[in-house]
């Protein structure tokens, strides 16, 4: 599929056989002739008296322009040209977002948190009419709030969040990821999002595994990375940034820092034709023009048989 916008082709290898339809249909109508194969079917002697009587289609270049037009009609109808169907995110079981909040102590005692929190809300925000979810985790991971449109619910939820929301002491991303596909089943959904706020910690195999599991359910993980305290100079290298960014290529998403979430907030506020693409589901969100090109093919088709005056 390929889409512009509010506009898409959902077939859009059909568009190699429009030149190649066009072609063979204008060659196949002109070679043969004012009469068609009837040439070769009807004696000469019947066919001269057939002429001499004014019987024959006297073609004057036209049929091979209106097969041409009918064939390309039906080559573009087959590209299945489509609309956005109005109120398409409104289907509320097709997709989610699930804010996965680090709050192990690296987080929630770092002088960067109240960032973290603010570009998990702008991610939050991103979201748009879709369901909303928010898993707190540290040492263990728990749905603060269960999937919801209820944007003023989860501004609340997100900015109340510090370092005594969850007890256990640790960082278990895998758990909150695990989890975060557990909501995002129970609901019933068929294409969410996950968005992993963390600095890195606790990143580990089963991390990358339960990554692959939610792209491999149709679901994307992206990650906001809440870096440290401003490093030394002999140090560079943000760790954990590497990691994060490796659940997201796993995920299928994106990765970007909380002070420049513009990549993932980006990907969270495509439409729901964007985001569910050419899919089993593409007819709920996308409405096909084909049908109505192929009517149109009808009219220069129908004009092929027509009677010469």
């Amino acid at each position: 599929m390929i889409d512009f916008g509010a506009f898409a082709l959902l077939r859009p290898w059909w568009l190699l056989a429009l030149p190649f339809a066009i072609a063979l249909a204008f060659v196949a109508v002109r070679r043969a002739g004012e009469a068609g194969e009837w040439r070769r079917a009807v004696d000469p002697h019947l066919f001269a008296a057939l002429a001499r009587r004014g019987a024959l289609v006297t073609g004057r270049g036209r049929s091979g322009l209106l097969a041409a037009l009918a064939a390309g009609a039906i080559a573009l109808a087959l590209t299945g040209p489509a609309v956005e169907r109005a109120g398409a995110g409104a289907f509320r079981n097709l997709d989610a977002v699930v804010i996965a909040m680090d709050l192990s102590r690296s987080v929630a005692d770092s002088p960067r948190f109240r960032d973290a929190k603010i570009a998990a809300y702008a991610a939050a925000e991103a979201a748009g009419s879709r369901q909303i979810a928010i898993i707190v985790y540290a040492g263990d991971a728990y749905l603060a709030n269960p999937p919801t449109t209820d944007h003023k619910a989860i501004e609340t939820m997100i900015f109340s969040l510090d370092g005594e929301t969850v007890p256990d002491v640790g960082s278990a991303p895998t758990t909150a990821l695990a989890l975060a596909r557990e909501t995002l089943r129970k609901a019933g959904v068929v294409g969410g999002d996950v968005v992993l706020v963390s600095d890195g910690g606790g990143l580990n195999q089963g991390a990358e595994a339960e990554a692959r599991a939610l792209a491999a359910e149709g679901h994307a993980v992206s990650t906001l990375y809440v870096p440290p305290t401003p490093l030394a100079p002999s140090k560079p290298e943000s760790p954990g940034r590497a990691e994060l960014g490796l659940i997201a290529s796993l995920g299928g998403g994106e990765a970007a820092d909380i002070e420049r979430p513009e990549a993932v907030v980006s990907t969270l506020s495509r439409s729901a034709a964007e985001r569910l693409g050419p899919g089993p589901f593409a007819s709920i969100v996308w409405f096909d023009l084909g049908r109505a090109l192929l009517l149109l093919a009808c009219a220069p088709a129908l004009l092929l048989f027509r009677r010469s005056a």
